[in-house]
């Protein structure tokens, strides 16, 4: 899915009745830059800091647990479990680690799943290996693979170098388990679930893609936090799709 196509659906997702996500799961937020918008680029891959701090704020004031993919089996065990996910491995996402850790208090931690490029690691406005050590150290940010390269999954023929690839070199790095892969664009199809699962234990996409079943782990949908999504449409987002995730 391309990511304008992303931005239209998320959009649609907000102005739903909230009978309309009767089937929705656990909510996964999907950021990308946490940064200013500085005039290049698509605006809404941009969320300020201080926009991102607010909704965090939000998420600690309103009972909300952020967890990770290794800590899927304690969904059950709070009132309302969220994840929140970074595409890219942008070095500005360093700024919502430092906002988790503003935020944290006796009874709030706020965690987050970066999932980095690992051909992009090092490079000019990514985050390097030692951030990456730096992070997973912290135990407030878990590092999983975006693919080795970005490219469009399901129009690719070598999908090991990209799957398996990516998950090694990152574990090489973070000596962590990856045990997670957000699909590049949203786009995936049956052969691309079926690679999966030979190296992950979930596959993340974008937005309503889940058909549930015995794929339900490797189609979990995601909640767009746009640059432009007020903190009302959060909070309604966030709110109005806690429901039962996928055993």
């Amino acid at each position: 899915m391309k990511r304008k196509s992303v931005v239209l659906l998320c959009l649609l997702v907000l102005c739903l009745p909230g009978g309309a996500l009767a089937e929705g799961k656990i909510p996964i937020l999907m950021y990308h830059s946490i940064a200013e918008f500085k005039g290049k680029g698509d605006k809404d891959l941009y969320v300020s800091p201080a926009e991102f701090e607010r909704q965090v704020l939000y998420l600690r004031e309103n009972g909300f647990t952020p967890l990770t993919f290794e800590e899927w089996d304690k969904r059950e065990d709070v009132t309302k479990p969220i994840f929140l996910t970074f595409d890219d491995g942008y070095k500005n996402n360093l700024k919502a680690y430092e906002i988790f850790k503003k935020l944290k208090t006796a009874d709030f931690t706020p965690k987050g799943t970066f999932f980095v490029i690992s051909d992009f690691i090092g490079r000019q406005n990514r985050l390097s290996e030692s951030d990456l050590k730096m992070l997973v150290a912290s135990d407030l940010v878990s590092v999983q693979s975006h693919t080795a390269s970005h490219p469009e999954l399901t129009k690719i023929d070598d999908l090991d170098a990209e799957l398996k690839g990516s998950k090694e070199a990152i574990e090489e790095i973070t000596n962590k388990p990856v045990i997670a892969l957000a699909y590049p664009f949203g786009s995936f199809n049956q052969k691309v679930i079926a690679e999966t699962k030979k190296e992950y234990d979930f596959g993340i996409a974008t937005a309503l893609n889940e058909s549930g079943g015995e794929n339900a782990r490797y189609e979990l949908s995601r909640i767009f936090v746009t640059g432009s999504m007020t903190l009302d449409q959060f909070a309604r987002a966030v709110e109005r799709s806690q429901r039962k995730a996928p055993e």
